[in-house]
C-alpha cells in the first residue's frame, strides 16, 4: 500500500488539492485536521492536557475548545505552539496508525495522509511519496486576506499566521512531487500547468484567474492520480501489493526499508539546498559588494 503525505501551507491550496483527491478521484484520504479536532473533544486525555498547561480560558461554556484563544496563544509564541503540538501530535499519530491498519486490511493500494504539518510533526519518515502544494508567500498572504477578512482577519494577523508555520520554500527537499498553484502560472511565465516546479512570481487573484488556477490543478491532479494508477496496476506494483497485502511481515519489512531510504534522501536533498541558499547569499552578496566599489569610484572621479 502505497501511502503518500499530502501537505502545504496556509492558503496554498492543499485544500483544494484534497477534495479534488478525495472526492473526484475516490482516492481514500485521512485527514489529520479532522483527527486533530477529534482527539480535542471534551473529555479526551490531550484537551485535559491542554487545559492543564493553558488554562480554563481556552475553553469555551460549553467546555468545548475556543480555538481563536489557543491560537492567539501559541500564533505568537513558538514554545507555547511547541507544547501544543507536543499534547495533540501523540494522540493523531495513534490514530492516523489505526485509520492507515484499517485501509491495509480493506486492501487499499493508495492512502493519502492530508497533513498540514507533514514536515514539523515528522510524519514524512512514514510516507511512500510526498506531495507539496507550492505558491509564494505573497499568493498565501492574498488568498488568507481575500478568504477571511470578513470574518476580521487583519493583514497583521494574516503575516503573523504566516510566520509561524514552516515557510513553504523549506519543505520543497521533503517532495517527491510539487503542485504548482502560484498566480504566476498565470503571469504568462509560459509553463505548462502540469510542471512540478515552483515559480518565483506573485500578483494578486481575481474570480476568474482563481478558477483558471483551479484548471490549472486540477490538471496536475488528474496526472499525479494517473500515475498512482498505472503504478498500481503494473505487474511489479500489483505483486508488491499483493505480497504486503498478505504477509504482514513482508509489509513491515518494506515500511522498515521506506522509511531508512527515505530519511537518507531526505538528508541528501536538504544538504543540498543548503548549499544552494549558501551559494546564493554569497553571489548576492559579492554583487553588492562589487557594486558599492563601483559607486565609490565613480563618485571619486566625479570629485
Amino acid at each position: 500500500m502505497l501511502v503518500v503525505g499530502l501537505t502545504g501551507g496556509i492558503a496554498s491550496g492543499k485544500s483544494t488539492v484534497s477534495h479534488l483527491l478525495s472526492e473526484v478521484h475516490k482516492i481514500p484520504l485521512i485527514d489529520l485536521d479532522t483527527l486533530a479536532r477529534a482527539v480535542v473533544e471534551p473529555g479526551t486525555p490531550a484537551l485535559k492536557a491542554i487545559v492543564k498547561h493553558f488554562g480554563s480560558t481556552i475553553l469555551k461554556e460549553d467546555g468545548t475548545l475556543d480555538r481563536p484563544s489557543l491560537g492567539r496563544i501559541v500564533f505568537n509564541d513558538p514554545d507555547q505552539r511547541k507544547v501544543l503540538n507536543r499534547i495533540t501530535h501523540s494522540a493523531v499519530r495513534k490514530r492516523m496508525a489505526w485509520l492507515l491498519f484499517l485501509f491495509w486490511i480493506k486492501g487499499s493500494k493508495v492512502v493519502v495522509v492530508d497533513a498540514p504539518l507533514l514536515v514539523e510533526a515528522g510524519l514524512w519518515t512514514f510516507c511512500g511519496e510526498i506531495v507539496v502544494v507550492w505558491c509564494s508567500p505573497q499568493d498565501q498572504l492574498n488568498r488568507m486576506i481575500s478568504r477571511d477578512a470578513a470574518n476580521g482577519l487583519t493583514e497583521e494577523d494574516a503575516r503573523s499566521r504566516l510566520a509561524s508555520q514552516l515557510p513553504l520554500e523549506d519543505k520543497l527537499p521533503y517532495a517527491d512531487v510539487i503542485l504548482d498553484n502560484s498566480s504566476a502560472l498565470l503571469a504568462g511565465t509560459g509553463s505548462e500547468a502540469t510542471t512540478p516546479v515552483p515559480l518565483s512570481a506573485s500578483t494578486s487573484a481575481s474570480a476568474n484567474k482563481s478558477s483558471r488556477s483551479s484548471e490549472a490543478l486540477r490538471a496536475q491532479v488528474a496526472e499525479l492520480v494517473q500515475r498512482w494508477q498505472r503504478r498500481t496496476a503494473s505487474i511489479g506494483g500489483f505483486t508488491m501489493w499483493l505480497l504486503e497485502w498478505v504477509l504482514p511481515p513482508f509489509a513491515v519489512a518494506v515500511g522498515l526499508m521506506t522509511i531508512l531510504k527515505r530519511k537518507e534522501a531526505i538528508a541528501h536533498k536538504r544538504l543540498n539546498a543548503e548549499a544552494a541558499k549558501q551559494a546564493l547569499a554569497k553571489q548576492q552578496g559579492e554583487q553588492s559588494s562589487g557594486g558599492k566599489v563601483d559607486a565609490a569610484q565613480e563618485t571619486k572621479k566625479t570629485a
